[in-house]
């Protein structure tokens, strides 16, 4: 291959091209082009390599090895650029060249994503590799990083109420039963097929019972966690094993508390706790709890029972803990953002509010969605309406809000995988958001 001298030559699709040895390593190992470079590499190749690919797409990807600039060319389809790097295990290089590390305040709307599907969006989440999954009713479509929607996964008319990726070939999807059918609870799909791999079940007294799953969450044991909701005395968190599907551990509802219709389950792995809440309008009232399953103890607990007077305002929406600074933040339907110390017993703590948007009051939509809540490092983040709002720093100010034009009110958003996606309401639509690589100086 005359690595040498540093010159090696290519002829992918019937068009040449020269390059050096340095500029093949900045591919990396696990590339392509490593091969190149490995010991074992003992077989008689020609002075020039035939590639059978794209040559368009190889020149763009040589200039990036070469430059480390994405230059993409008006002829070519930015999906095909995408394969090819793929194929050439190239596609970290792009995706660095392309976006920038992760920043609310430097999120630039790339695409919205326009299909059909029934019902209301119930959720969005993001995948580990940049792509999402997008629960309507009793129908999840799911997309890869290159937004390519994968075959859809169908309930055939049972609700979906959560969904969560275990990685990115696997996702759990949450949903209701459905009285005398012997259905619902929680299942684990294939992302790229939509089969049905295995479903988790829920034991009591040591028989199968039906149930209805929640809210979802993940801790980094591989463990799955979700509020349940049976028939008699199956109210609830379970816990299973996310590589068996074998059910771990049952937190049951204490008396006059609420897990089984939890809207917000969060794995707090510094304190090795379930964060838990049950929140306005799904109950009268307000219900956050940190669960340990160590020893089955309830270690921290709030409600609004006796707070409220006349503060219909003030109804907890979504709820999200923040270990770092010991604390839970909240929000209302004004997007009003509240705090509680985690460091005090919850019994005696009540919200301290920091009013954000009270001029919104009076351009609340006929139908609102309610507000969620997300924490990414040190950003948080809270839709409102048709915008979400990125606050920062210690006292939580807000400094940008990210918004287009239609789709309506946004229903739920998720960050990860470099991107944040955010699903509308009153079209069928969600977009992605990403941040800009820094300017080259």
């Amino acid at each position: 291959m005359g690595l040498s001298n540093d010159r090696i030559r290519f002829n992918v699709g019937g068009r040449i091209f020269e390059t050096t040895a340095t500029t093949l390593a900045n591919a990396g190992r696990d590339s392509f082009f490593g091969a190149l470079f490995d010991e074992n590499w003992n077989l008689s190749q020609p002075e020039v390599l035939f590639i059978d690919r794209n040559p368009d797409c190889f020149a763009v990807l040589l200039d990036l090895l070469r430059t480390g600039d994405l230059n993409i060319p008006p002829n070519i389809p930015e999906r095909l650029l995408h394969k090819e790097a793929m194929f050439y295990g190239l596609i970290d290089h792009l995706r660095t060249a392309k976006w920038g590390p992760f920043d609310g305040n430097r999120l630039h709307l790339s695409r919205s994503v326009t299909g059909i599907a029934p019902g209301d969006g119930t959720a969005i989440r993001a995948g580990p590799d940049g792509g999402c999954c997008v629960a309507h009713g009793s129908v999840v479509h799911v997309f890869d990083w290159m937004l390519e929607e994968h075959p859809t996964i169908n309930l055939d008319y049972q609700r979906v109420n959560d969904v969560g990726w275990i990685d990115s070939g696997n996702i759990v999807l949450s949903a209701c039963e459905r009285l005398g059918r012997g259905d619902g609870g929680m299942g684990l799909f294939s992302s790229s097929s939509g089969e049905l791999r295995y479903k988790f079940q829920v034991s009591h007294d040591n028989q199968i019972k039906s149930y209805s799953a929640g809210a979802l969450s993940f801790s980094p044991d591989s463990k799955i966690f979700t509020s349940c909701k049976g028939r008699s005395n199956e109210y609830g968190i379970g816990v299973w094993d996310q590589i068996t599907g074998k059910q771990l551990d049952f937190f049951y509802e204490s008396p006059g508390w609420s897990l089984g219709d939890a809207d917000k389950l969060q794995w707090l792995s510094g304190k090795n706790c379930l964060l838990v809440a049950t929140l306005f309008p799904r109950k009268d009232n307000c219900y956050i709890s940190l669960l340990d399953f160590r020893d089955k103890n309830m270690v921290w607990s709030w409600s609004d029972i006796g707070f409220l007077a006349t503060a219909e305002e003030k109804r907890v929406r979504d709820a999200i803990a923040m270990e770092e600074s010991n604390s839970i933040c909240v929000v209302n339907e004004f997007e009003d953002l509240g705090f509680i110390d985690l460091r005090m017993d919850g019994g005696g703590s009540s919200v301290r509010w920091s009013s954000r948007s009270r001029l919104m009051k009076s351009k609340m939509p006929d139908e609102p969605c309610y507000p969620k809540l997300a924490l990414h490092e040190s950003q948080l983040f809270s839709s409102m309406n048709d915008s979400i709002s990125v606050f920062c720093g210690s006292d939580w100010v807000l400094t940008s809000r990210l918004k287009r034009s239609y789709g309506g009110s946004i229903c739920d958003f998720s960050i990860g995988g470099d991107r944040l996606f955010a699903l509308h309401s009153e079209e069928n639509v969600f977009d992605v958001w990403e941040t800009l690589p820094p300017p080259i100086i």
